[in-house]
């Protein structure tokens, strides 16, 4: 008889593309929600949280990389219905409202942050599972929603720590690029449907032109582009002709929103959608300008097109202009973290109505690697303080320390490994990050008092301090009991970490 095979062991690895957040990175995520709720809060928002997953036939196909599998999203069979994963928060939304407009005031503005799931081809900084923070104003079609979203995202940027000349927000119409395509042969109003994939391949196109540069654009519009591996993206087809309208759209920016504009209505001519959007662009210009939100901060810009097929007017995006080094060591600059727009025909599907709706989604991570790169997070998040434990039959003492300190509001934890040496507990300590270390031995505890070990004075007199220097400021204190909860108060405070 052969000899059973082991079962192997399965490996200490997540699935590719996804990674897992430990405590720092979640504490800096949860602190910077923190600020961006309170300026959704001050526009008047209110929280939502839907479902992580929706049915197929609740979100759409409205994902972009539709070449790999579920065409995006993350999905499986459950009886009759087809589930997935929720590739963002705006999809859910739309069913949420249709779901229960009958009870929700209108227009309905909501915010909302999770996480959501993409099936898409990972890579350096690009994971399948990320964070994002939305706002969205649905049920009204005034273009004034548009220009407080923008206004908002200005705020929210410089708020959580985005310097004024660190950022743009761009802004654009998909009905102005309907009326250039309606102009370049590649739209029929009549029959919407026509030439829908040509369309796709021009919106993704102009969309990879920070990556390809208007001559890899420009490849993408006519038979298709090759890159550097060798690898083919076949193109829109389109002659020569249209695609010098199409590429005169993205040339359309001009010195003032006055120029932009004007460059805008002679590539639209003829086309009552493209005329329509570029009014609503002006709107848009104009409120924002009487608000104080300058060209520096609140840009019109035709290279913006947005990846998602479902925005039927204004589209927006927020750009970080500041320059990085990216993983081959070449400047470049950061690029986007936020997005969004008009979607008037998302709740349809539901309610076979027109609800206008607009919004913006903020990508968590991305802004908060940003706010790293800048030195506005504080990437050493504090530990609790640490109750040694001395004598095991005295955890009951050591307990008693740590509810007092809890009580007061202080973060703190007795040590529950399994090492009796004091230096390793001392070495667990500095690995939390802790900033005091308490130490009551049996002769502390028959003399009535307690060790104070100040772990960040300690680590900083132990770099480069004289013996005069650690006399003068000693590390750790001898204190009775009783002044436990005011020593360690005092020591924060001397840290700079009090209230």
């Amino acid at each position: 008889m052969a000899k059973q095979k082991k079962a192997p062991k399965p490996k200490a690895l997540p699935p590719k593309g996804f990674r897992d957040y430990f405590g720092a990175d979640v504490s800096e995520r949860t602190e910077m929600l923190r600020q961006i709720s309170e300026v959704y809060h001050l526009y008047g928002f209110e929280q939502l949280e839907s479902s992580a997953v929706e049915t197929v036939e609740a979100l759409g196909k409205f994902l972009p990389d539709v070449d790999r599998p579920n065409e995006g999203v993350f999905a499986w069979q459950e009886d009759e219905d087809w589930l997935a994963l929720r590739y963002d928060l705006t999809a859910p939304l739309a069913r949420v409202y249709a779901q229960h407009r009958n009870d929700l005031p209108s227009p309905y503005r909501r915010f909302a942050m999770g996480p959501v799931w993409r099936n898409e081809k990972s890579g350096p900084g690009r994971f399948r599972q990320f964070y994002q923070c939305d706002a969205d104003t649905v049920g009204s079609a005034s273009i004034a929603a548009d220009a407080e979203i923008c206004a908002m995202l200005s705020d929210t940027l410089e708020r959580v720590g985005i310097a004024r000349d660190d950022y743009i927000i761009r802004v654009n119409n998909r009905k102005v690029l309907n009326g250039v395509m309606e102009v370049a042969g590649v739209l029929d109003p009549a029959d919407p449907e026509k030439f829908a994939a040509e369309r796709g391949i021009v919106l993704r196109a102009i969309d990879k032109l920070d990556r390809f540069g208007l001559q890899g654009v420009r490849q993408l519009l006519g038979a298709g582009r090759k890159d550097d591996s060798g690898d083919f993206t076949d193109g829109a087809g389109l002659d020569d002709t249209q695609t010098e309208i199409v590429m005169g759209f993205m040339q359309a920016l001009g010195a003032t929103p006055a120029e932009t504009l004007s460059n805008l209505r002679a590539l639209v001519q003829g086309s009552a959608i493209g005329e329509s959007g570029v009014d609503e662009l002006q709107e848009i210009s104009d409120l924002v300008t009487a608000q104080g939100y300058g060209t520096d901060r609140i840009l019109l810009d035709p290279s913006v097109v947005r990846g998602l097929g479902y925005y039927t007017g204004p589209v927006y995006e927020a750009e970080l202009t500041f320059e990085i080094k990216d993983e081959k060591g070449r400047t470049r600059q950061f690029g986007s973290v936020a997005g969004g727009g008009r979607y008037d025909d998302l709740v349809k599907r539901f309610t076979g109505q027109e609800v206008p709706a607009t919004g913006i989604s903020i990508g968590v991570d991305r802004l908060l690697a940003a706010l790293r790169m800048k030195g506005r997070v504080e990437r050493s998040v504090l530990g609790p303080v640490v109750i040694t434990v001395m004598d095991r039959d005295r955890m009951s003492d050591y307990q008693a320390m740590a509810t007092e300190l809890r009580t007061a509001g202080i973060r703190a934890e007795v040590y529950l490994g399994n090492s009796k040496n004091f230096g390793n507990q001392l070495k667990y300590a500095d690995n939390r990050n802790s900033p005091i270390a308490i130490i009551e031995g049996g002769e502390e505890k028959a003399a009535g008092i307690v060790q104070i070990k100040d772990l960040i004075l300690g680590a900083e007199l132990a770099k480069d301090a004289t013996l005069e220097e650690w006399k003068a400021r000693p590390s750790q204190i001898e204190a009775p009991r009783g002044d436990l909860m005011a020593q360690v108060k005092q020591m924060l405070a001397a840290q700079g970490l009090s209230e």
